[in-house]
């Protein structure tokens, strides 16, 4: 049986593509059996990929420095590119940032909040620094393979892969197109 392996990864977002890729549920297991291993993902150790894997999953909107270099990478070590969900599609919601600068961004999100008490901006040199403008993975690289939706649907998720899996080009259309 031909290994496939798949690394996927989050940028900007609420990792709830992630949660749709965990509820495709035994249809993980179908997809082993398929000869589908995870080479990389943030729901293992391993977080980036080691090695050119077949196909690269990315979720999450395009906002730091960081993200740029994670979706790079990915682009370089991934023979196939996915965005899925809205975020990595589209922008998502956290292109709505994109109306304030990057100051009143900081500001509003770690001084001025009603939680926050005696806030201080982050400075660690760990942390991406924002880009001015929050984008699209497509932004950034060519991306192959495109899953909408917030979240996507596992239905979609596993559709997807398993049509690659089996060497076929997917179209999502009808019910796996449907936002619920």
């Amino acid at each position: 049986m031909k290994r496939i392996t798949v690394a996927t990864d989050w940028l900007d977002g609420c990792s709830g593509c992630h949660m749709s890729f965990l509820d495709m549920d035994e249809r993980l297991v179908e997809l082993i059996k398929m000869g589908v291993e995870l080479n990389a993902t943030p729901i293992t150790d391993l977080k980036e990929p080691t090695e050119i894997v077949d196909i690269g999953i990315l979720e999450g909107t395009v906002s730091t420095n960081h993200h740029i270099e994670v979706v790079k990478n990915m682009r370089e070590k991934c023979k196939i590119l996915i965005a899925m969900g809205d975020c990595a599609v589209f922008g998502g919601i956290s292109t709505m940032r994109n109306y304030f600068s990057i100051e009143e961004l900081l500001r509003r999100g770690y001084i001025e909040t009603e939680s926050t008490v005696d806030g201080k901006i982050p400075t660690s040199p760990e942390i991406g620094k924002h880009i001015r403008f929050a984008k699209s993975v497509n932004q950034i690289v060519k991306v192959d393979f495109y899953i909408p939706g917030c979240p996507p649907r596992a239905d979609a998720i596993y559709y997807m892969l398993r049509e690659l899996v089996e060497g076929r080009r997917p179209a999502l259309i009808g019910d796996l197109l449907r936002y619920d």
